[in-house]
């Protein structure tokens, strides 16, 4: 019997789409059957997702706006008919303590990783409660991507740290908010995954394979994931297989919040 996550008809809307575990989402969705809609603002990197997975044209903008977040709704449901999953991966970190995050840069992260999960799935919950529910009631599921830094503290990234406290908070509240109307909340944490953003994200200098190598030896599990690892988890949420699952938070960090 197949078990594999099936999404054949379905329309996906992934924002973070053009690398890291937004790449990996957007391909493992296309591989299951789902028309997907890339959402990022690096226009080369999307484009080439987009032609290697053969879904449309990218939308690009920044999801801290919520007029751009509304129109990435549109576009999605005027390809396709309507909107089945969003998954919101797009995030940006800073790597700084209070003492040393201006005000410009606390706002950026937050308006980033905080306010764009919020308006992306307040446009996505206002198209989905308008489309007619399948055989389970269901009309949607949306995945937010928090961070093992939402609940366990993050030294030197008290920005991100509270940004994505806040997406957890988020997921949990708009869950109960519209579970009743069919639509499905949950969210991933990420631990330690080898992205562009691990790598380099605010870094003064990247680091190189024996760094990625040297933080896997820090875990339980001996290494560090890949982005298929936490795209394969993403799937499992969005899909029939998770129906009884509301409000979740589900870590996927090699043992890292078990300690």
């Amino acid at each position: 019997m197949n078990t594999s996550p099936n999404f054949h008809g379905k329309t996906a809307i992934v924002t973070g789409g053009a690398s890291g575990m937004g790449g990996a989402t957007a391909r493992l969705l296309a591989q299951a059957g789902a028309n997907v809609v890339i959402v990022d603002m690096n226009t080369a990197l999307a484009t080439q997702v987009a032609e290697q997975i053969g879904a449309g044209a990218p939308v690009i903008g920044s999801v801290a706006d919520s007029a751009f977040c509304r129109q990435a709704v549109q576009t999605a449901v005027a390809r396709h008919g309507r909107l089945d999953v969003v998954v919101n991966a797009a995030g940006t970190i800073l790597r700084a303590d209070a003492e040393t995050t201006s005000d410009d840069e606390w706002r950026r992260v937050m308006s980033v990783n905080c306010d764009g999960v919020f308006f992306m799935c307040r446009a996505a919950v206002q198209q989905m409660k308008q489309q007619a529910p399948d055989a389970n009631n269901a009309r949607g599921a949306i995945v937010n991507f928090g961070s093992i830094w939402a609940e366990l503290g993050g030294k030197g990234h008290v920005a991100y740290c509270a940004s994505k406290g806040a997406v957890l908070q988020i997921t949990r509240a708009m869950a109960l908010d519209h579970a009743r109307d069919g639509i499905r909340i949950n969210a991933v944490c990420p631990g330690e995954v080898d992205t562009p953003m691990l790598r380099g994200g605010g870094r003064a200098a990247p680091i190189d394979d024996a760094r990625i190598q040297a933080i896997g030896e820090t875990l339980p599990i001996g290494r560090v994931a890949q982005p298929e690892e936490l795209a394969r988890a993403v799937l499992f949420l969005a899909s029939e297989q998770a129906s009884y699952m509301v409000g979740a938070v589900v870590y996927v960090d090699g043992g890292y919040s078990a300690v």
